[in-house]
């Protein structure tokens, strides 16, 4: 009978969470760092050829009124805006219809609900891009809106050469309370990861809020045709099908961010996250473990840490492995939220990361017993 002395555990303890902390320090350093460290790429030319901006709206009536105007009023010299009304039973149409009059650059395209025949977003998405009259495609949401009149500007000047997507930085709006600064957090914190992965030649996934590419990818990609029968996956999963070594382009300048409204309870956030998850098991093998690893990794670091404070080992070793990952993190955090105009979540980040090592876990097993349906 093998006896397991209290000492052996107590090692075993320190050597699996030596093990996670090299883990996260390996992301951390390098899979998160290139927002704040990695240099832009410079344009290669200023082409101002046209581009058709993309909105879906279902009862959107009240952000269409807020943050339309900002869509329709940019500084560039030649683009429309294609708005998809999609079985909207509030005042959505009348409103769209009124815009369309006032502003000869807006499309409007109304799908009428039908009983036998049910839809999702990626529908409206399509007819979107099919009804668009240029070949240059800008994406965000009806509760979206750009920083300013440079959005379009910015984020098409990339889409040239080679470059066939765009990856952009889709914010949310500053609010008071912790749940914002929460869901700001979360959002800020998964931007340094797939922006510096996209930046590397590596792109595994884009945000709809802010996200641009050309109508010919979408064709060759036979668009949504691989994940058309999932809810979610627009953007995530467009981009982790169509993007290569090549062929994605970041861009990161303030003036090319738009900002959107966030959940205004930590339910509805949970249903949302829940949702966003649920398409990772789609992407590539090397995206899916990529994103795995982290979160694993960082969930063994932080239950290591809590058993060896219960377990009274030395805390000398603890008390420095976990001094030098929260300095690590903090440094690169700082560069990448001061890029990303989120500076004021940095003293938060501790609190935090440690809310994401056990959330994130739970909801990603309750995605396996509970599936969630939404049009977005």
């Amino acid at each position: 009978m093998i006896v397991i002395e209290p000492e052996m555990i107590g090692w075993g303890v320190l050597a699996v969470l030596g093990l996670a902390l090299l883990f996260q320090l390996y992301y951390i350093l390098v899979e998160f760092s290139g927002v704040g460290f990695g240099k832009e790429a410079e344009v290669q030319s200023t082409v101002n050829e046209p581009v058709s901006v993309i909105i879906c709206a279902r009862n959107e009536l009240k952000n269409l009124r807020a943050f339309l105007p900002s869509v329709l009023d940019q500084d560039y010299p030649e683009y429309q805006i294609v708005v998809v009304n999609d079985c909207s039973w509030d005042e959505s149409a009348k409103y769209l219809e009124e815009m369309e009059d006032a502003y000869p650059l807006l499309k409007v395209i109304t799908i009428k609900e039908q009983e036998k025949y049910q839809h999702g977003k990626k529908f409206a998405l399509t007819l979107g891009i099919k009804g668009a009259k240029y070949e240059k495609l800008l994406f965000t949401d009806a509760d979206c809106k750009p920083v300013g009149n440079q959005w379009i500007k910015k984020m098409v000047q990339r889409l040239q050469g080679d470059k066939e997507l765009v990856v952009g930085y889709g914010a949310y709006l500053k609010e008071k309370g912790l749940l914002n600064r929460w869901i700001r957090f979360d959002t800020a914190q998964n931007a340094l990861l797939y922006l510096t992965r996209a930046k590397r030649g590596k792109a595994y996934m884009g945000v709809g809020r802010n996200l641009a590419y050309v109508k010919s990818l979408f064709f060759k990609n036979k668009g949504f045709a691989n994940h058309y029968h999932l809810m979610s996956g627009d953007d995530d999963l467009f981009v982790n099908e169509t993007a290569n070594k090549k062929n994605v382009a970041v861009e990161l300048s303030p003036e090319s961010f738009t900002y959107s409204k966030p959940k205004t309870s930590f339910s509805h956030w949970i249903y949302q996250k829940k949702r966003h998850m649920s398409t990772g098991k789609y992407y590539k093998g090397r995206d899916r473990r990529l994103i795995g690893w982290y979160f694993i990794s960082q969930s063994l670091f932080w239950i290591t840490v809590i058993a060896s404070l219960i377990l009274k080992l030395n805390w000398q070793i603890v008390v420095a492995m976990v001094s030098t990952r929260l300095i690590v993190q903090m440094i690169v955090y700082w560069r990448g939220f001061k890029k990303l105009g989120e500076t004021d979540l940095l003293i938060l980040t501790p609190f935090f990361d440690l809310m994401v090592a056990f959330i994130y876990p739970l909801l990603a097993i309750s995605n396996i017993f509970i599936k969630t349906k939404s049009w977005k």
